[in-house]
């Protein structure tokens, strides 16, 4: 890995059985479904609480954005003093969702490879960066430029399974922060913090990263927070 590229933390909330959501579609959310469920609810504050003391900027994808709902809401009710990245291709953001997301955020860096997403057409906003690239993102070359054109040093990445395997099976992620919710959610599909493809021949094999546990953090109501690094 270049010496040139910001330190990565991912930093997600889990499931006992490594699930980050409570279903396999986009109406079902942890954040949405968690709170509602006797056992789970009295602890769910310590992840958020955890959330706040994270690095500036925070890594993640359009469609989880509009998973959690910014592609519909109005007005932000506070501003928070955090960068976000995000990465949208398809797209999965509206104009109504870009807008949302920088009367959020203090500054949005919207990492695309559409050359029609509705960001283009949006003028006059300050604090949006749009990073474009014509063909497939590459994320080290991303995370270099996020790194020697806008500073940033840091990031912690908060992105759903998918985009959580390429990063890891590059070799693009340096620590790894989960909050374990004292819960099994099962299925099937439902997306895991690392998804992908699975693994089959020998060769496979090097996608398996090694971690040193370096912290484990008992926190109430049968929360625990695990801190590894990654062994690239």
């Amino acid at each position: 890995m270049p010496k040139n590229i910001p330190k990565k933390t991912l930093y997600l909330l889990t499931s006992l059985d490594g699930k980050i959501s409570s279903g396999d579609t986009d109406s079902r959310d942890f954040d949405q479904d968690l709170p509602k469920i006797k056992g789970i609810k009295e602890g769910l504050y310590q992840y958020y609480e955890l959330e706040k003391t994270t690095d500036i900027n925070s890594f993640n994808t359009g469609r989880v954005m509009a998973k959690i709902g910014v592609n519909t809401r109005k007005d932000a009710k506070q501003k928070i003093s955090c960068n976000f990245i995000i990465v949208d291709n398809k797209p999965h953001l509206n104009t109504q969702g870009v807008i949302y997301l920088t009367n959020w955020v203090k500054k949005l860096y919207l990492v695309t490879t559409n050359k029609n997403h509705p960001a283009f057409k949006m003028k006059n906003i300050e604090n949006l960066e749009i990073i474009y690239q014509a063909k497939k993102i590459n994320l080290e070359n991303l995370f270099v430029e996020l790194k020697e054109k806008y500073g940033m040093k840091r990031i912690t990445i908060q992105s759903g399974g998918e985009m959580n395997a390429e990063l890891i099976r590059n070799g693009l992620i340096d620590r790894v922060s989960i909050v374990v919710a004292p819960c099994l959610v099962g299925g099937r599909n439902t997306s895991t913090l690392v998804n992908g493809a699975s693994l089959k021949t020998d060769k496979d094999l090097q996608n398996i990263k090694a971690l040193n546990l370096q912290k484990v953090n008992k926190l109430k109501n049968s929360y625990l927070q695990l801190i590894y690094k990654v062994v690239n």
